[in-house]
């Protein structure tokens, strides 16, 4: 896999003397997908824009496949958006939506159709080629829009939040479709969302974004288990977090008792940040050796799962169970060395 296929180089993005984007730098490889992952107005849609040429940065470059595109207009780079808005254009069918692209190319009619009708397949609709784009499904825009960029055969394709109308559970399904597609075609996607449980289930790597800039970037398993501060470990999934002494080498406390870790490198006695997810947390009714004692403030059914509230020292921390303590009752905690992870302050 070719590293710097497409490289992001200290780029900044101002509206009206607000920073967007605050120097950002990110390298992206060629067939991968990459999440960008964050709040709303953490500036991933403007980096999203900036790739695609609909913005041009204050300052940086923007490197594709060694060439430098900053100040390309978007019909002169190879890439493509699907935006959340599919903006399809709705006196045209199917068939001449997904035409669009190719006819401006003034390409053959034949081979306008030979390309039409594959992309209709890849996206499950070859029977809708005559429909009016109207008369779909949210779900069904959004494969003629994916179909219509893909056409085009775009080495990049961009994707501002394309599954965010859509309900519950053909957002699921269309997860595995674009993930299916994007394995088919071998095409760099460049992905933005502030789901997090998407961002997780799709991505290569993921760019965990906040106020302008990349917090953490890595493969979904690693910003879950080791998140790189307080903003990660709690946008990235569920957390608790309390502030603890690292001790020494595998050794910290927090909640007034010590448990045994498995992160080094720390300076001892330094003040760290403790983060445990509520998975992770495990419930006794018994003190043992490290266990912290709370009382049970609220029990939550969830389906699989109870969520429960603790109150620990003043902090609620949460936790997740298939067995219910009663609410009120004295309960006391214990997590495996495995499980605790060790932040800088």
């Amino acid at each position: 896999m070719e590293n710097n296929f497409l490289s992001l180089k200290n780029l900044s993005k101002s509206y009206d003397g607000e920073v967007v984007l605050d120097n950002i730098s990110l390298d992206i490889k060629k067939g991968e997908f990459l999440t960008l992952l964050g709040p709303s107005g953490c500036g991933k849609t403007t980096t999203l824009r900036l790739i695609g040429g609909f913005e041009y940065s204050d300052g940086g470059q923007i490197i594709f496949d060694g060439r430098d595109i900053s100040n390309l207009p978007p019909n002169k780079r190879k890439v493509n958006t699907v935006f959340q808005k599919y903006a399809l254009f709705p006196h045209l069918n199917v068939y001449d939506n997904v035409a669009f692209g190719l006819r401006l190319k003034k390409m053959d009619e034949k081979a306008i159709k030979k390309k039409v009708d594959k992309m209709l397949e890849l996206v499950n609709m070859p029977t809708f080629k005559n429909r009016s784009v109207t008369s779909l499904s949210g779900g069904q825009q959004q494969r003629v829009a994916i179909a219509r960029a893909l056409v085009n055969e775009p080495e990049i394709l961009l994707l501002d939040e394309p599954l965010g109308a859509l309900d519950y559970k053909l957002r699921k399904g269309m997860q595995t479709e674009l993930i299916n597609i994007q394995w088919e075609l071998g095409i760099t996607f460049i992905f933005v969302t502030h789901d997090q449980e998407e961002a997780l289930s799709m991505s290569d790597r993921i760019a965990v974004m906040n106020n302008g800039k990349i917090e953490q970037l890595g493969k979904p398993i690693d910003i879950y288990n080791e998140p790189i501060n307080s903003f990660v470990a709690d946008f990235i999934g569920e957390s608790n977090i309390s502030d603890g002494i690292f001790n020494y080498d595998y050794s910290v406390s927090f909640k007034n008792t010590t448990f045994k870790c498995v992160d080094k490198g720390f300076k001892p006695g330094a003040e760290v940040k403790v983060v445990i997810r509520p998975e992770d947390v495990e419930i006794k009714n018994e003190p043992g050796e490290s266990t912290i004692e709370g009382v049970v403030e609220n029990v939550i059914f969830k389906g699989v799962y109870y969520e429960i509230l603790i109150n620990v020292g003043g902090e609620i921390w949460k936790a997740k169970s298939t067995i219910a303590p009663s609410e009120d009752s004295t309960v006391y905690i214990t997590v495996l060395p495995d499980n605790i992870h060790v932040m800088r302050k």
